[in-house]
């Protein structure tokens, strides 16, 4: 009876990982709509993207429809060493149209009154100098933002729509808003998609080293980043909406 139970379960399995390959394949198909659309109305889009092994079926997604959109990354100059180099390998190995921005404010002016850094007094606008900042330009220049933000992550993030209104006149588009962790990690093994070298180290949400620490049994991954503190946004989703 026990094989019996085990193989009713296994069938179970495959019958749930079936279903979800194909929402996982009508949601590409809607994706490619959506930016279709985009691009019959004359406007430019780009993809942001933190490269965390969560972020990759988007950017995998995006780059199978039209691999000309360009990818941002932010360069805060404080990343993990691993991050700077699982970018070079994507871009590398995967063609991915990856191109770095980094703050116009220098290192050595990130500092309070007491000559600490930035993020040890004020991480709200160390975020802004070194993540917000840098994407105003693009923001200017482009019509659409296409963003892997997910409403599971945040309770800021679960009240965005899957359209929403950008600074600068830009569209905020939001393809993967309603995508689970298992659909993520579905598309991710399917397309046989490499995983960020930090994750087998046990951190889950991978941003800043200094504001970055491993995940603990029974906390939320988003709690993990800037540890302590009431936030659990860098600002650059929340400062760039327009809320007029």
């Amino acid at each position: 009876m026990e094989h019996v139970a085990q193989a009713v379960d296994l069938k179970s399995f495959f019958h749930n990982q079936m279903n979800m390959i194909s929402e996982i394949d009508d949601h590409c198909r809607q994706i490619e709509d959506d930016l279709n659309q985009f691009k019959r109305q004359g406007k430019k889009l780009f993809l942001s993207s933190s490269l965390q092994t969560h972020s990759l079926p988007l950017l995998d997604i995006i780059h199978s429809i039209d691999p000309k959109i360009p990818v941002y990354f932010i360069d805060t100059g404080y990343h993990f060493p691993e991050t700077i180099l699982f970018k070079d390998r994507l871009k590398k190995e995967y063609g991915y149209h990856i191109i770095e921005l980094s703050s116009p404010v220098n290192r050595y002016q990130q500092k309070d009154s007491d000559g600490q850094l930035l993020y040890t007094s004020d991480p709200d606008y160390c975020c802004y100098i070194n993540k917000v900042l840098p994407l105003e330009p693009i923001l200017k220049e482009y019509d659409v933002w296409i963003s892997g933000v997910r409403a599971s992550q945040s309770a800021f993030r679960s009240d965005l729509g899957k359209v929403g209104k950008g600074t600068f006149d830009t569209i905020k588009y939001h393809p993967v808003l309603e995508w689970t962790n298992q659909m993520i990690y579905a598309y991710k093994n399917a397309k046989n998609l490499p995983e960020h070298p930090l994750d087998e180290q046990g951190y889950s949400s991978i941003g800043c080293l200094p504001c970055t620490r491993k995940a603990e049994v029974g906390m939320d991954p988003r709690e993990m980043r800037w540890f302590g503190l009431n936030k659990t946004e860098c600002g650059l989703h929340t400062e760039t909406m327009d809320t007029k």
